[in-house]
């Protein structure tokens, strides 16, 4: 199949590495623009900028990715899949509906808990067991498609939103190769959401880590856990 590729943090960068490895055409990578980084505010590329350039892979840097040149730009490459794995912006009802097939996004939650940007952080905050990754079809609403793929990981009592980052991005790559197989043998069932159980994941603000000592130490310890 013929996908572009979306993505920027660390959490994509197995997932790129694997659709790389698995013989599909990726005809292009967007990821965010380079920003000003450390004491020198030197500009600096996300993680997933500098696998593409190790890999030779055509890259796309829009400030704004719903813009009449990108949407132009996306769909002259002929896609047959759109794969967004934490790119860090919404993407139009126009710009979901360019690729032949559609467009998926692999989510570090089992959703439809903890939707949003932060699941990792408010999973451990909230003191879950146990998380997982979902793989979607995208919907213009955030997090609420269909569900394709979805396995569950366990949290351990020693699991940072770092560590635990790093088990959840491999099994996110190991279940985006599953469901692109899924959709390559159209082999796949959309499961809707249930509405019943959704909870959100907003983007962690400074205030989301002052510790109230008032709390049980359970709770101050998920919280630091869930920061760090």
């Amino acid at each position: 199949m013929n996908i572009v590729f979306f993505g920027s943090s660390h959490f994509a960068v197995p997932s790129l590495k694997a659709l790389k490895t698995s013989g599909h055409v990726i005809s292009c990578v967007v990821t965010q623009p380079d920003k000003k980084k450390g004491r020198g505010l030197s500009l600096g590329a996300t993680a997933i900028k500098e696998l593409a350039k190790e890999f030779n892979l055509r890259i796309y840097q829009p400030e704004n990715i719903n813009i009449p040149e990108a949407i132009k730009l996306l769909k002259t490459l002929n896609p047959d899949l759109f794969i967004v794995i934490a790119y860090g912006q919404i993407l139009s009802s126009t710009i979901l509906s360019i690729p032949k097939i559609f467009s998926i996004n692999v989510h570090a939650s089992l959703l439809p808990k903890y939707r949003g940007a932060a699941p990792i952080n408010w999973a451990i905050i909230k003191g879950e067991k146990i998380t997982g990754i979902t793989v979607m079809k995208m919907a213009e609403e955030m997090d609420a498609g269909p569900v394709i793929q979805q396995r569950e990981a366990e949290i351990s009592d020693e699991d940072t939103a770092i560590t635990l980052e790093d088990k959840l991005s491999s099994l996110a790559a190991y279940l985006l190769l599953t469901a692109l197989s899924s959709i390559e043998n159209s082999n796949y069932n959309l499961i809707p959401q249930d509405e019943n159980k959704i909870s959100f994941a907003p983007k962690l603000r400074k205030e989301d880590g002052w510790i109230d000592w008032n709390k049980p130490a359970c709770d101050i310890y998920n919280l630091i856990r869930g920061c760090i």
